[in-house]
């Protein structure tokens, strides 16, 4: 959902959003995030990766902006990079895997959107979780195509990581 206000691109690189949204040609578009379960399993994705960063070779990164087109930057709930990570602010090269992570108010087709600019530039791995159900979906030219033995695995099987371990029992 935009702003309905156009912004232009410097505009847009220069202000600080809270949340940071993505921007689309010109507008603003809310993303939905906030919640406790989304927020803990962006936290959990997040520190699997951190633990095996040496291990893997990779960076995760959550919430970074990245120049998806010349006027669209996305923001993947987390994104993980070759090591050694990028120098610039804004990414501008295709991460290795993008993450989204769902709210109560997504739905697969809003979302696709999303996914056709990951595609586009060239992201061989979009990873799809949900944390209301625990599954989890890798997203590719082919579809969505959920994840049916509790393994997330990039196309080139350098990363498997395992869905349950995302959800640890409650405290």
């Amino acid at each position: 959902m935009g702003t309905g206000t156009l912004v232009s691109v410097q505009d847009y690189l220069s202000t600080s959003y809270r949340p940071d949204r993505d921007y689309i040609d010109g507008i603003l578009i809310h993303r939905n995030v906030g919640q406790k379960d989304h927020s803990k399993l962006q936290g959990e994705i997040y520190a699997w990766f951190r633990e095996r960063r040496r291990a893997l070779r990779l960076a995760a990164f959550p919430e970074q902006r990245i120049q998806v087109a010349p006027r669209r930057y996305r923001i993947p709930d987390v994104c993980v990079v070759n090591l050694p990570e990028p120098d610039e602010q804004i990414f501008t090269s295709p991460p290795y895997i993008c993450i989204e992570v769902l709210s109560p108010d997504d739905t697969f087709p809003a979302l696709q959107d999303r996914f056709d600019d990951y595609l586009a530039m060239g992201v061989p791995n979009i990873w799809v979780l949900d944390p209301a159900t625990q599954r989890a979906w890798r997203i590719t030219v082919d579809g969505h195509l959920e994840v049916l033995d509790g393994q997330l695995k990039t196309v080139d099987g350098h990363v498997i990581l395992p869905v349950p371990a995302l959800f640890p029992a409650a405290d």
